[in-house]
């Protein structure tokens, strides 16, 4: 229990009617949370209005109402308080009634388009497996200490997000590493929250179903680093074409890192085959279990945030050596007749062109690539047609099927991949709707040595088909069939 006077500190307020000196039981921006003693902000989302739903939550017994518009009827019994803008004003709140964990931790936040889950994972692991009491915030899953919770979003809800925080405190958690999204940003969830270090990885075209313009989408993922206090550090990669732009007229002090500019953190790939890297960073030479040009970056942000946390730059090369890429980022199994299936979360035109050059970079010249995927439902349609000119540009075989179609008819979505396939690559196209039985058939047709990509889900366990949720694992998928397949 908090006084309303104490849990709206800190907040733009326009106006106050009643008493702020009443108890609040819980914090809810959700009629269907709302309970006697509940406080209920009304938010003007993508979707839906709260403001609609201040009458359903005076009835449900919320005690006080911050809204940005004032309702026509007041209660005498309600404390009803206009602000300039209830999503920030409810990060706020949410902080200041959990007592502000986000000031007892050491909190990481990681943005960019990828490598996010990546990159959190790693530093969750390094620093649990160097002694230390950690918490995840990730796209994958919530970890507190060695307990691991499922994860609905990439970065959860103002009053979830400080409630975990506020558990992890409370489980002597000393250091927290925390994706955050620019659907986070732009809907202010991060607000009240107190980040040490920033990291950013990398801008490319994603969430275009979303954001109005690129320009829009870049502006909310410097939220965060405007956010930084003086104090901060602002970790950022100097070879991304939009790192600077982070970086430019915040508070915080930048560290840069990367592999081709003059900068505080450098690496130097030496080494890049199909069991991993040898990487050198900061004059030191060091192996590790995940490939390819994009994860030595990852690797670069890691080692730059434990470089700035104050370990030692033996110890973090040393346990970071060690460690495993997280679920579903260049998981890879190979069959009986050695071929290789890699499963990946690439979802976005750069990711895939990614992962795919770097396939291209690694096999040999008699290895085929074979690229099964597709693109998800009531999401960006712009880079339907981008994703299939590069998975053609790539593969020697494509396999374009379902993703989570959601409410789109899947055909649909196949044929906008199609429009970028280029005329001359159409002979590689083999369109089959069913994702298991694509996979199905990539891996009856691949032959010994070749690598098969299934790329876009990842750790995903499920399909959205229409509004249900069906059990779906690319990787569960993969290791039935290859249980069948003969020396």
């Amino acid at each position: 229990m908090k006084l309303l006077k104490d849990i709206i500190y800190g907040i733009r307020i326009e106006e106050v009617k009643g008493n702020t000196n009443v108890a609040v039981e819980n914090v809810s921006f959700d009629t269907r949370e709302v309970q006697n003693l509940s406080l209920f902000v009304a938010i003007k989302g993508t979707n839906t209005d709260g403001h609609n739903f201040i009458n359903k939550a005076e009835e449900s017994g919320a005690c006080a109402i911050v809204c940005q518009e004032l309702p026509k009827i007041l209660k005498d019994e309600i404390t009803y308080i206009k602000v300039s803008n209830s999503a920030e004003s409810l990060g706020i709140i949410a902080s200041n009634f959990y007592d502000n964990p986000s000031d007892k931790l050491k909190l990481i936040g990681i943005t960019g388009t990828n490598g996010k889950t990546t990159c959190a994972t790693l530093l969750y692991d390094l620093y649990r497996l160097m002694g230390f009491k950690t918490g995840l915030i990730s796209t994958v899953n919530i970890k507190i200490s060695h307990k691991t919770y499922p994860s609905t979003h990439t970065t959860p809800n103002a009053v979830k997000l400080n409630e975990l925080l506020s558990e992890m405190v409370d489980q002597g958690c000393t250091h927290v590493f925390m994706e955050v999204s620019s659907h986070a940003l732009d809907q202010k969830r991060v607000a009240g929250i107190s980040f040490d270090i920033a990291a950013f990885t990398n801008i490319s075209r994603d969430h275009m179903d979303y954001h109005p313009t690129i320009d829009h989408y870049i502006g909310c993922k410097k939220m965060l680093f405007n956010s930084l206090k003086k104090d901060a550090f602002a970790i950022i990669n100097r070879d991304d074409p939009y790192g600077i732009e982070m970086a430019r007229e915040i508070k915080a002090k930048s560290i840069y890192y990367g592999l081709r500019e003059e900068v505080d953190f450098l690496g130097k790939v030496i080494e890049n085959n199909i069991s991993g890297l040898s990487v050198e960073i900061d004059g030191m030479e060091m192996t590790s279990r995940l490939i390819g040009e994009f994860n030595a970056y990852n690797l670069l942000v890691v080692y730059s945030v434990a470089r700035k946390l104050g370990e030692e730059a033996l110890t973090i090369l040393t346990v970071l050596s060690n460690l495993k890429a997280p679920d579903g980022r260049f998981e890879y199994i190979i069959s009986p007749n050695k071929v290789t299936a890699i499963i990946d979360y690439a979802h976005t035109p750069d990711a895939l062109e990614n992962i795919l050059k770097t396939l291209v970079g690694l096999r040999s010249s008699n290895q085929k690539i074979l690229t099964v995927f597709g693109c998800g439902g009531d999401r960006d349609k712009g880079k339907r047609p981008l994703m299939g000119d590069i998975s053609s540009l790539y593969s020697d075989h494509i396999f374009i099927t379902s993703d989570n179609p959601r409410s789109e008819d899947p055909s649909t979505i196949i044929e906008e991949i199609r429009t970028g396939i280029r005329n001359e690559k159409n002979k590689k196209v083999t369109v089959v709707l069913d994702r298991r039985q694509a996979i199905d058939q990539a891996c009856k047709i691949a032959k010994s040595g070749d690598i098969i990509l299934i790329a876009g889900k990842g750790h995903e366990k499920y399909q959205i088909i229409g509004s249900e949720k069906i059990h779906f694992d690319d990787l569960e998928e993969t290791i039935k069939i290859f249980k069948k397949i003969k020396k």
